[in-house]
């Protein structure tokens, strides 16, 4: 997904200093730490039932982190890592807008539910964008070709 600038030889630690200067890991670590920062709000509500979209996109967020990382999105060719991407940016913006609705409606005399809601706001933002960079690295490497219109073929 994002080229990193260590030789295949080099360390874990080197890999993922190289990663997370790249646009991309950028964005992946910051996915996993407003995940992380909406989980805690929500456990600290009376309701942490809305933790569970939190967690589950912190974790899908970390294992991307980890493929494109260590550079296995290159070496596995049987799922299309682009496309696996953008629909999990696309379903986590979705559903963080959903937790934000949800916790904005009904989360009044709970502070840490609201402030669950508008770190889900935000969260739901960074998914947003990270699904526009998908969709515009997905439109610039797709080579448009035309079709044949000869009948003798």
């Amino acid at each position: 997904m994002a080229d990193t600038a260590g030789s295949p030889g080099a360390s874990c630690v080197d890999r993922l200093t190289s990663y997370v200067k790249t646009q991309k890991g950028i964005i992946l670590a910051a996915e996993i730490f407003i995940s992380f920062i909406v989980i805690i709000c929500y456990a600290a509500s009376y309701t942490g039932g809305y933790s569970a979209v939190a967690i589950c996109e912190m974790i899908f967020a970390m294992i991307f982190f980890g493929i494109f990382m260590m550079d296995m999105d290159k070496q596995i060719q049987i799922i299309n890592w682009v496309w696996t991407d953008l629909i999990r940016a696309g379903i986590g913006a979705i559903l963080y807008v959903i937790v934000f609705l949800t916790g904005v409606i009904g989360g009044h005399n709970d502070g840490a539910r609201i402030a669950g809601a508008v770190f889900s706001l935000l969260a739901a933002l960074l998914f947003a964008y990270d699904t526009y960079t998908i969709f515009l690295q997905i439109k610039s490497t797709r080579q448009h070709t035309a079709a044949s219109t000869d009948d003798r073929v």
